[in-house]
């Protein structure tokens, strides 16, 4: 394997594992902030963020209007609607549902290679996310539990089905642009489309304490770690290896989700846990001795 697939492969590994101790922070926070808000408010942070990596690494911007649109597109979908409707299915479900269901996004993006890369899977594809789903249903279980559970869990695979599309989008930008520079205008597009609903509704905040240690750390982590650190090497890596199965590497989330989701949560695990721990993992290796 070339030295750029590993790279490729560590960067949407880290990225994964981030975004599976993501589930927990929301979790924990988002009955105090509302999804859309809180949503804004990351992205609020994570623009800052991002400006400073940019500003610190000296980027080159490049303009292509072709790719803008790709860019705006990547944030309605990807950064807008993907990470609102996944923030609410975590709300009305479980960190560890939410971490499962949208490891369903592999597939998606096998999908949608197939259809705007005419990337047609092969037999190994097959193998790798048939171990995939397999290794979903068995962490998911019989966790479709409590009266909006059905709702979170529709609402976390649109999450899963729109940032496949967005993650699938990404490579057909020029690579000419930088990870960070994609990262940073997607953010911008979903944090202006979800300003206007913030502000009508700012009275909801009213009361919350957004300088609590809890809720700081919070926003911090969504913001600066999830947003903009995890966005930039997801997108990298996306770039780096160039492959519909890029998105099995997503499949660390539910395992670091769950995990945490235990720890700290108190949300139960059981042998299906484990067991689709080793299907995912061999889902990975399947991928992996293709690329």
């Amino acid at each position: 394997m070339k030295t750029k697939k590993l790279i490729g492969a560590l960067l949407l590994s880290l990225s994964a594992g981030i975004w599976g101790g993501m589930f927990v922070v929301v979790k924990s926070v988002v009955g105090t902030i509302p999804p859309v808000q809180l949503v804004w408010l990351r992205y609020a942070v994570g623009i800052v963020v991002l400006v400073g990596f940019a500003i610190a690494s000296r980027v080159r911007w490049y303009w292509n209007w072709a790719d803008i649109k790709i860019i705006v597109l990547m944030g309605i979908i990807g950064n807008g609607i993907s990470i609102v409707t996944q923030e609410t299915g975590t709300w009305y479900s479980s960190a560890q549902l939410g971490s499962v269901i949208t490891a369903a996004t592999p597939t998606f993006m096998v999908l949608f290679s197939w259809w705007l890369f005419a990337e047609r899977p092969t037999r190994s594809d097959a193998v790798g996310l048939g171990l995939a789903t397999l290794g979903v249903l068995a962490i998911v279980g019989l966790q479709f539990s409590g009266r909006h559970a059905l709702l979170g869990g529709t609402l976390l695979l649109v999450a899963g089905l729109t940032w496949a599309f967005m993650s699938v989008l990404v490579r057909k930008i020029s690579p000419t642009y930088n990870a960070l520079q994609v990262t940073l205008l997607s953010t911008i597009v979903a944090f202006v489309c979800l300003t206007p609903w913030v502000l009508t509704h700012w009275s909801v905040m009213a009361g919350v304490a957004l300088l609590a240690p809890h809720i700081a750390l919070s926003i911090f982590y969504l913001g600066a770690i999830s947003t903009a650190l995890a966005f930039v090497m997801w997108n990298r890596g996306l770039k780096l290896l160039d492959s519909s199965l890029s998105g099995l590497f997503f499949l660390f989330q539910p395992i670091i989700g769950g995990l945490l989701g235990w720890l700290i949560l108190g949300e139960p695990i059981g042998i299906g846990f484990l067991l689709g721990t080793v299907l995912i993992v061999g889902s990975v290796l399947v991928s992996i001795k293709r690329l």
